[in-house]
């Protein structure tokens, strides 16, 4: 791919723009010697302003979503991608979320721009288990996880059966989850046909992936083996 596609596709302006940027010096090279549109150059050895670039495409991103953001433009509320860099919202192909986090569920969550690696995250072979912590409105009565992992729950208005789910009391009103379907808000309708309500809702992990020191609202890249450690 030619240098100003390449630029203008992570987001840094359009061709024309990149095209004075480089003639104005902001890109260099590693030394921070002059490129130009003709220049042979990896990405990993490209400087904007002195700083490397933004991540090559393929990315795989986790977030620790914030409450009151959401995933899709069709929802009331700020997007979580306004927690990401400004630049990243103009990138071709654009970042994606794999799956969705309600509003109000906070925790993992994971951006790519690699439609084949997000398919094969959500695709129902792969299994790829999710871990959620739920705060209950009342306490728990003991005949919950034995209906979770029957494998026989059915939510109103599905026509089949859930897989069976594993869930841990954590506490007279909180339990751990690991789900290995993704049904929409799946964990609260579990609980709501059993006669209760979930008041808080975290995801902590995917996989054998979590958060780690990973703040509310910050974000990290995911290096090459733990991305596809979630599908190995």
């Amino acid at each position: 791919m030619k240098l100003i596609k390449h630029l203008a596709n992570l987001g840094y302006g359009s061709r024309k723009e990149v095209q004075m940027l480089l003639r104005m010096g902001a890109f260099s090279d590693a030394a921070g010697g002059g490129i130009d549109e003709d220049t042979t150059i990896a990405h990993a050895d490209i400087r904007y302003k002195g700083k490397p670039l933004d991540p090559d495409f393929g990315v795989v991103l986790m977030l620790n979503k914030p409450a009151g953001y959401v995933c899709s433009t069709r929802d009331r509320g700020q997007l979580v991608y306004e927690l990401l860099p400004a630049r990243f919202s103009e990138r071709k192909p654009a970042l994606s979320t794999i799956g969705r986090l309600d509003s109000e569920t906070t925790g993992l969550l994971l951006f790519t721009d690699d439609g084949d690696y997000l398919h094969r995250i959500i695709s129902p072979r792969n299994h790829v288990p999710k871990v959620y912590e739920a705060e209950l409105a009342r306490p728990l009565e003991g005949h919950e996880a034995a209906i979770f992992a029957s494998g026989s729950m059915m939510l109103e208005s599905e026509t089949t059966p859930l897989k069976p789910a594993e869930m841990m009391q954590t506490g007279a009103q909180s339990a751990e989850l690991i789900l290995h379907e993704g049904r929409y808000h799946q964990v609260r309708r579990m609980f709501a046909a059993v006669g209760n309500h979930v008041e808080k809702l975290h995801r902590s992990r995917m996989g054998n992936l979590t958060l780690g020191d990973l703040k509310p609202g910050e974000w990290r890249i995911l290096g090459k083996a733990e991305a596809e450690a979630l599908i190995a």
